[in-house]
């Protein structure tokens, strides 16, 4: 069971996400306008597993809120709603810190689909693939891909299924300068010409995860005007 914050002024359908959320065996909570929302997951601790985020709110649009959540350090999952399948409007919800997104009107099971990949704590990919080392070890940090985790020094940090897409897409070219356009496309489906800082903003995400010092990382490297390098 996980607990999830639906963030939808619909009540329509707020109602029929929190039935069939709760069908599932969730305990939901709605938050009716954007403003409620940022203040009930604002720093980096939260009782949330999960949010589902409406990008038109009242009082502050979805993409106000992921921006102002992540920057208080609050990395839950977040599944954001939009009416228009504008890429424009996608990328803008990836690059404000959602970590995927679905547009109206959607089906319910594709809905259902998406929220159960970013609640597992198993496979990152969804499938066994036993070519693929579950576990991952360099420095002091072990990266656990079967449940979505990473474990350092300080403590055990959970990962959402992009995060862990784009350090395995590191992992597996090691050494390699992976372009930032074929991550783009390997993790989040985009096409690589898309102009996005997204790749950018995961990459800090995970740093403040495995390096010892964030500000010179030794583990994901920047190749300057080109991509990233992860060593070992």
């Amino acid at each position: 069971m996980a607990r999830i914050l639906v963030v939808e002024d619909e009540e329509h359908l707020a109602e029929g996400l929190v039935f069939n959320l709760e069908a599932e065996g969730h305990e939901v909570e709605v938050a009716a306008n954007g403003l409620e929302a940022a203040e009930r997951l604002a720093g980096p601790e939260t009782d949330f597993d999960l949010v589902i985020l409406d990008v038109m709110l009242p009082g502050a649009s979805g993409f106000e809120v992921a921006r102002r959540v992540r920057a208080s350090g609050n990395y839950v999952p977040v599944l954001m709603l939009t009416a228009k399948d504008d890429p424009a409007d996608i990328v803008r919800g990836i690059e404000e810190g959602a970590d995927d997104y679905l547009t109206k009107p959607f089906k319910l099971d594709e809905l259902m689909v998406r929220i159960r990949a970013l609640l597992r704590r198993r496979r990152w990919d969804g499938g066994p693939d036993e070519d693929a080392a579950a576990v991952v070890q360099f420095g002091d940090v072990s990266v656990h891909f079967d449940r979505f985790e990473i474990e350092t020094p300080e403590g055990r940090h959970e990962l959402t299924p992009r995060e862990a897409g784009l350090l395995r897409a590191l992992i597996e070219r090691e050494g390699e300068a992976v372009p930032r356009g074929e991550l783009l496309e390997a993790v989040w489906g985009l096409k690589p010409e898309t102009r996005t800082r997204v790749v950018d903003s995961f990459v800090v995400r995970l740093r403040r995860y495995v390096e010892k010092d964030p500000a010179r990382p030794r583990h994901i490297v920047s190749v300057r005007g080109h991509g990233y390098r992860f060593v070992r």
